[in-house]
C-alpha cells in the first residue's frame, strides 16, 4: 500500500483569528464570544486524528517551513505581500470575514510553505501524494485580494512551482464547498493550468470575492475553457459529488493530461458543517479520494499533491479528512461516528448537464462522456 507524506509546521496555529460570532466580529450582546469559525483547534484535531487514528502507520510526517516573499511573488503581486505583512503584523480584519492577529505574517508564510515543501516532495520523486496540513485556507485568496479567511493561495503556489519545475501541465481540482475563486482568477487567462472546482451555487460575495462559480465562467483569452466550474444545488451530498468527479472532472483530466494534479481539500461540504449546507459523508469523503488516486495512477503516474482547505466542524471534519485518505491509499472503511441524512439531492442531473454543456465543444465534444 502507498504512504502518504503529511507536512507540517505547528506555526500554523500561531495564526491569530480571534473571537467572533461565527465568522464575523464579536456580538456586544453575547458575554462569552466564541473563537471565529477558522480558528487552529480544527486543525489540531486533524492532526490528532491522523497521528493517532488507524492511517498513523501509513503516513510519514515532514516538517513545513516559511515560504519567502519571492515565492509569494510568483502569483502574488509585492504590492498585496506587503499589505498582507502590514496588517498580519499588526492585527485586524482584511474583509468583513477574514482576520489576522498581531504575529500571524510567519504563521501564514508557514502555511504558504508547507504547501511548497509538499509540491517539492512529489516533484523531486521522494513521495508521490504529499498531503499539506495547513491554515488558514488559501483558495479564496486571488491575486490581489485576500477574503474567505484566505490570504495566499496554497494550491496555486504548489501549481506555479511545478511549472517552474518543467511540469508542463497542471490540474487544480477544488471540492471545498465553496467555489475556488481565488485559483480561477490567478490562473483565468492560462492554459497551463486548468482550474476545476466543485462547490455549492452559491454565487458571489461582494466585491471582494465577484466570482459567481457559475458554469459560464470559462477562462479568458488564451485560457478560454481551461476553467470549469461545477456548481451543485443546495444539499447535495455523496452521489452529486462523486457524479460530478465522474462525469465532469475524470474525462475532462483524461484529455488534458497533466503532469501532476495539486487538489484543494474542503470538509466542509459534509453534513455537520457549520459553513456549508451540503451533506457529504465518510463515505462521499472516500469515494473522493478514491477516485483522485486512480485520475492521478491513470494520467500523471499517481503524482498528487493536496493542500487543506475548509472544514470547520472540530469533532467531524477530521474525521472527513480520515476517510479521503483512506480512498486515497485504499485503506478500510472506518466507521463514520455520527448519523447521516439520507443522500436525496434535487436538481444534480440539471446543474451536470448544464456544465456539460457549456464545456462540450472544448472538452466533451470526442470524449466517452455519458451524455454523448
Amino acid at each position: 500500500m502507498d504512504r502518504i507524506a503529511i507536512f507540517w509546521d505547528e506555526r500554523v496555529l500561531d495564526h491569530d483569528t480571534g473571537v467572533a460570532l461565527h465568522e464575523g466580529a464579536a456580538s456586544p450582546w453575547i458575554t462569552a464570544p466564541q473563537p471565529h469559525t477558522e480558528g487552529p483547534a480544527r486543525v489540531r484535531a486533524m492532526h490528532d486524528v491522523l497521528s493517532r487514528g488507524p492511517l498513523a502507520g501509513q503516513l510519514t510526517w515532514h516538517p513545513g517551513r516559511l515560504a519567502t516573499e519571492a515565492e509569494l511573488a510568483t502569483v502574488h503581486p509585492t504590492e498585496y505581500i506587503d499589505r498582507v505583512r502590514t496588517l498580519a503584523e499588526t492585527g485586524g480584519w482584511a474583509t468583513a470575514t477574514t482576520r489576522a492577529g498581531a504575529g500571524s505574517y510567519d504563521p501564514l508564510r508557514a502555511a504558504a510553505g508547507t504547501a511548497l515543501e509538499a509540491g517539492a516532495a512529489v516533484l523531486d520523486g521522494r513521495s508521490r501524494m504529499a498531503y499539506a496540513l495547513i491554515r488558514p485556507p488559501g483558495h479564496h485568496a486571488q491575486r490581489a485580494q485576500a477574503d474567505g479567511y484566505c490570504f495566499f493561495n496554497h494550491a496555486a503556489l504548489a501549481a506555479e512551482l511545478a511549472l517552474r519545475s518543467g511540469v508542463p501541465r497542471v490540474l487544480t481540482v477544488d471540492w471545498d464547498v465553496h467555489h475556488g475563486n481565488g485559483t480561477q482568477d490567478i490562473f483565468y487567462a492560462r492554459q497551463d493550468v486548468l482550474t476545476t472546482s466543485i462547490h455549492m451555487n452559491h454565487g458571489a460575495w461582494g466585491p471582494s470575492h465577484p466570482q459567481t462559480g457559475g458554469a459560464d465562467e470559462v477562462g479568458t483569452g488564451e485560457g478560454a475553457g481551461y476553467n470549469v466550474n461545477v456548481p451543485l444545488p443546495l444539499g447535495a451530498g455523496d452521489a452529486a459529488y462523486l457524479r460530478a468527479f465522474d462525469e465532469v472532472i475524470a474525462p475532462i483530466a483524461r484529455t488534458y493530461q497533466p503532469g501532476l494534479i495539486v487538489a484543494a481539500s474542503g470538509q466542509d461540504a459534509s453534513a455537520f458543517d457549520p459553513n456549508g449546507r451540503h451533506n457529504v459523508s465518510m463515505t462521499g469523503f472516500r469515494g473522493i479520494g478514491q477516485r483522485l488516486a486512480a485520475l492521478a495512477d491513470e494520467v500523471c503516474d499517481g503524482r498528487l499533491v493536496v493542500v487543506q482547505e475548509g472544514g470547520y466542524n472540530p469533532s467531524y471534519a477530521p474525521y472527513c479528512l480520515l476517510a479521503t485518505l483512506e480512498g486515497l491509499l485504499g485503506a478500510d472503511p472506518t466507521p463514520d461516528p455520527l448519523a447521516y441524512v439520507p443522500d436525496q439531492t434535487l436538481g444534480v442531473d440539471a446543474a451536470l448537464a448544464a456544465v456539460v454543456e457549456q464545456h462540450r465543444d472544448v472538452w466533451f465534444a470526442l470524449s466517452d462522456h455519458p451524455a454523448n
